[in-house]
């Protein structure tokens, strides 16, 4: 199973998982600093080649990256997920580290070390997830 980072630039080793892969490829984040409830995730592109082994084209390889609906969470804002008006997360909420499902078109898509990432606002994660690849 490769994964393949943002531009193609990385390959990622079929031995590693997806999550440890974003954050190999992403590195340190501590110079970059999310605003209010925004929330920073590295895009999940799925392996090219399939459980059954079968090959995907390098063009669904990059729709990932440009259409990917679940995410790495990488960093978020101190006020992400606060129920500040209106009860709107009653107590929901989400941790670096956790895999979330957004729509498509949701946030605003970025590069950061050649990974493909998303800023969100904490109204667009939809659902969590323990399995990336479960969603598709």
């Amino acid at each position: 199973m490769n994964l393949v980072a943002a531009k193609n630039t990385k390959i990622i080793s079929e031995s590693q998982d997806p999550k440890q892969a974003i954050l190999d490829c992403i590195g340190d984040l501590s110079h970059i600093e999310i605003f209010h409830n925004q929330i920073l995730v590295g895009t999940y592109v799925r392996p090219n080649i399939t459980k059954g082994g079968i090959l995907r084209p390098d063009v669904n390889v990059k729709e990932d990256e440009y259409q990917g609906k679940v995410g790495l969470v990488l960093k978020k804002g101190p006020a992400a997920f606060l129920d500040t008006d209106l009860e709107n997360f009653l107590g929901q909420n989400v941790e670096v580290g956790d895999w979330v499902v957004y729509r498509i078109g949701d946030g605003w898509p970025l590069t950061i070390r050649d990974t493909a990432c998303r800023v969100l606002t904490d109204r667009t994660i939809r659902i969590r997830t323990k399995e990336p690849s479960d969603i598709y």
